[in-house]
């Protein structure tokens, strides 16, 4: 009996309850727009937050923190819609990948013209100066300029205008491949 009346104590009116609530209205808008980054979404988040407060005032006890119940409310909103929103746009391919019958691309490629263009494009960079060909090959392999300039001694601004030449002379011997593959000159970048 004592409990019972203890918990009276505890409860507040529905009035008193939504005065509260309203006066956080302000923040809570401010947060749900820290979570959402949308005025529309943030304007959802903060309604559906309210509509759960009201349905679950009498889980709120009196002389607690409200601020801090509102949030947690809105927190756990926040992410159990982001999740479900998630799992919707989650596609989930249970056939087996034995048909390729809508594939774009081609199943089978020619190994051969790759072979060719390969083995071009070595010769190539082969037919280049050394001096030209030094930076520019161990920048494809991922060297930096400044990397390339200390290791050869030379300056970084000659390493840029090496590569540059090399870049242009493969251009120019290559061409027969980028008109084949559908690159105009003036598309092409050294």
């Amino acid at each position: 009996m004592f409990n019972n009346s203890l918990k009276k104590l505890n409860k507040m009116t529905s009035i008193d309850f939504k005065r509260m609530v309203q006066k956080e209205a302000k923040p809570l808008r401010h947060y749900a727009y820290q979570l959402t980054r949308n005025v529309e979404d943030s304007n959802d988040l903060v309604q559906e937050t309210m509509l759960k407060a009201f349905t679950y005032q009498d889980k709120f006890e009196k002389g607690t923190n409200l601020k801090g119940w509102l949030y947690t409310i809105m927190k756990n909103t926040f992410i159990n819609n982001y999740r479900r929103m998630v799992k919707r746009n989650t596609f989930i391919d249970q056939t087996d990948n034995d048909f390729y019958l809508d594939s774009v691309a081609p199943l089978v490629k020619n190994e051969g013209e790759q072979k060719f263009l390969r083995a071009d494009i070595e010769n190539a960079i082969m037919d280049l100066p050394v001096s030209i060909q030094k930076p520019f090959t161990m920048n494809i392999k991922g060297f930096k300029y400044h990397e390339i300039a200390e290791i050869l001694n030379i300056p970084i601004g000659t390493v840029k205008t090496r590569i540059f030449v090399a870049k242009r002379q493969l251009r120019d011997q290559l061409s027969v491949y980028g008109k084949m593959y559908g690159y105009s000159d003036e598309a092409q970048v050294a």
